[in-house]
């Protein structure tokens, strides 16, 4: 059983590494700030610089905005997060190519809701699939305050959200997520806990 819960936490971790931290790009240029770097740096910095500006516009815009869409999951997520991503990094490059082949295969024949859901991070990530019938489509006004929330629960709390998921039909999900953000914090287990049981 551990064997298997740490096959489970390997592959999680590079399932999420795979989608966040690797072929994360530079974002494009950005006014003053970005002027004030350039001044600064030797002639050779500008001309390295330059050649990868020229790598990045040479990419298929859709690999760009995957790339732009990794970073910022990156940024997204908290330190301890990123840590564990980079110490799944380390765990991954260290094994033989032909393992390291393999996982990318596993992670390229997901389906695309899967694979964007990996950019949560490791536990979001692997709880995605479950969740995503609550969550996939929500208005753009109401995902930071839901993603917020999902980051702030345990596993548990996730597990009942997961059950309640499956079941919610989908012309109640609104309504649903609607009073889960509006649930004080230190009533949700309870709340979900109760919702899950009826």
């Amino acid at each position: 059983m551990q064997r298997a819960d740490r096959r489970r936490r390997v592959v999680a971790g590079a399932l999420a590494v795979i989608v966040v931290a690797t072929g994360i790009a530079a974002s494009s240029a950005q006014d003053s700030a970005d002027a004030a770097r350039w001044a600064a740096m030797s002639p050779a910095a500008q001309a390295d610089w330059q050649q990868r500006r020229l790598a990045w516009d040479a990419l298929p815009r859709q690999e760009r905005e995957d790339r732009r869409a990794r970073y910022a999951a990156w940024r997204a997520l908290d330190e301890v997060q990123r840590a564990r991503l980079r110490a799944a990094a380390s765990e991954i490059a260290a094994l033989p190519q032909e393992h390291q082949a393999a996982l990318r295969t596993q992670f390229s024949v997901l389906d695309g809701m899967q694979r964007q859901g990996w950019r949560l991070g490791p536990e979001l990530g692997a709880d995605w699939p479950r969740l995503q019938p609550l969550f996939a489509f929500v208005p753009p006004a109401e995902r930071d305050g839901l993603l917020a929330l999902l980051r702030r629960l345990d596993a548990e709390q996730r597990d009942d959200l997961a059950a309640l998921a499956q079941r919610l039909p989908p012309q109640d999900r609104d309504a649903f997520r609607r009073e889960l953000l509006a649930v004080p914090e230190a009533q949700r287990r309870a709340w979900l806990r109760q919702r899950r049981d009826r």
